[in-house]
């Protein structure tokens, strides 16, 4: 036997002892005693403290106890002097010990029910813990004790916020309010554990009402997610590695096309400085044509700077910047890094770029990236078809979501090409890693892709034409924002 049986019993032993020798003093001053008056009502205290020692049944027999204890002591003081009066006074006293063992019967039920939902919470792995308005811990279950190392003896009567160092992602005040609104919030919050450490948890808290449907409490049950938040960060990395070197592969296949963009207005540069040399070596120096060719070189000069700055920033590694764009421009930004491989491809370019559309919201670098290797699979796909039929479309416009919304509109990027498309036996796996089309492609463009997009909030799909050739739509949320989007025709 456990020492905490032993001494539970020890305690029993005790209690029935001091239940026998209280019962026998009051049966024997309500025998004994002059006093004309209800002493029997005593054994109340009797059935009270019986029901702290005995279940159900012990009770029940302590009290039916103090009932014959009661009829007897009225028995042997009034067996040969009855009157209405001390009948009534034993009436009181055994009613009086009736309702007060159902009362404390119907408690012990009660608590019984409480112990087994207690119970319950303490089998949960989580985090469970009840505190009242004023945030002072009432109830606080195992995992609670395994989670923060508090014992419960030590956190109840705590300040919970105190006790656990709490950091919200809002105002305290805030997070109340619409708890008490709501009845129920969720969120991430940073608690600190008894030895100083710091968990990030997944908390979850459910308002309590009394009787009244008077708010009395609320219940938090908080999961411990550090680790998984810490992997989901890891995670996020290893993508966002990846993706640099994709980016860094994609540029090595545009090598024709980047040193055409930069020798191009570097060309320039040479020969309006000689043109501008002739004009200052002649007997009367021209000094307005010299000024034009000084012009000229400084606008080519800017251009190649502009050039070489887009190509460091799309092969740059670093965080993720959200801003508002125009998707215009973003579409227009990535033709004109590609404009010499349509050129090379012999690609008739076609935009449908619609003006005024809405911003999105999102990396500019990070959705070039999924632009160009879209536009680039588009230009490779047609390498086979004849020159003549080689046609690559881009067009934007505003899309209906395809599951119901709070009436917010979309933004779709179509690229379309009038290649031979797939089977459609490969759409299964189309973004799926390492999985290609092409005899020399790593099949990771498609995948980063499609992981990009969902990390923006948005999808990409794939589609074929009813007249050939495959479509990729790129589907953003809008952020709200309205500007006029640029019309400039860029073609090769």
């Amino acid at each position: 036997m456990s020492s905490n049986s032993a001494d539970a019993a020890a305690r029993r032993r005790t209690g029935s002892v001091l239940v026998a020798l209280l019962c026998l003093a009051i049966f024997l001053v309500d025998t004994l005693s002059p006093l004309d008056m209800a002493i029997a009502v005593l054994y109340v205290v009797v059935v009270t403290l019986s029901a702290t020692l005995f279940g159900r049944t012990g009770l029940v027999t302590v009290a039916g106890v103090c009932v014959l204890l009661t009829i007897l002591s009225f028995g042997i003081i009034h067996a040969t002097d009855y009157n209405i009066s001390s009948a009534m006074r034993c009436f009181v006293s055994v009613a009086a010990i009736a309702v007060t063992t159902f009362l404390t019967l119907r408690n012990q039920q009660a608590t019984g029910a409480l112990k087994e939902q207690a119970a319950l919470l303490d089998l949960s792995h989580d985090a469970i813990f009840v505190r009242n308005l004023s945030d002072t811990v009432v109830y606080w279950n195992r995992g609670a004790e395994r989670l923060y190392g508090w014992t419960r003896a030590e956190a109840l009567g705590q300040p919970a916020g105190a006790l656990l160092k709490t950091d919200y992602p809002a105002p305290r005040a805030e997070i109340m309010g619409a708890v008490l609104e709501t009845g129920h919030w969720e969120g991430e919050i940073v608690q600190t554990t008894r030895d100083g450490g710091k968990l990030v948890c997944a908390s979850r808290w459910s308002l309590q009402r009394d009787a009244r449907g008077r708010p009395s409490g609320i219940m938090e049950t908080s999961s411990d997610i550090t680790e998984r938040q810490k992997a989901e960060q890891e995670l996020h990395q290893v993508r966002s590695d990846l993706a640099h070197v994709t980016r860094v592969s994609t540029m090595g296949e545009l090598t024709a096309s980047i040193a055409h963009e930069v020798n191009q207005p570097l060309a320039a540069v040479v020969t309006n400085g000689e043109a501008c040399l002739r004009w200052l070596r002649r007997a009367e120096p021209d000094l307005g044509e010299a000024e034009s060719s000084v012009t000229r070189m400084i606008a080519n000069a800017r251009r190649a700077s502009d050039v070489v700055e887009r190509l460091r920033a799309f092969a740059r590694r670093g965080t993720p910047v959200r801003q508002a764009l125009d998707s215009a421009e973003l579409v227009e930004d990535c033709v004109l890094l590609l404009e010499r491989e349509l050129w090379n491809h012999r690609v008739r370019l076609e935009l449908a770029l619609a003006p005024g559309l809405p911003l999105i919201e999102g990396d500019r670098i990070q959705l070039q990236q999924v632009l160009i290797n879209l536009v680039l699979n588009a230009i490779q796909a047609m390498e086979e078809v004849p020159e003549s039929r080689r046609v690559l479309h881009i067009g934007t416009a505003l899309a209906t979501p395809p599951w119901p919304t709070d009436g917010e509109a979309e933004l779709t990027i179509c690229v379309r090409d009038t290649g031979p498309g797939i089977a459609p036996d490969m759409f299964a796996t189309l973004f799926s890693p390492f999985v290609s089309t092409k005899e020399d492609g790593m099949g990771l463009g498609l995948s980063i892709s499609r992981s990009i997009a969902q990390a923006h909030g948005g999808r990409i799909n794939a589609a074929l034409n009813n007249e050939g050739g495959m479509c990729f739509s790129l589907t953003l949320p809008i952020s709200g924002a309205t500007s006029p989007s640029s019309t400039r025709d860029i073609r090769p």
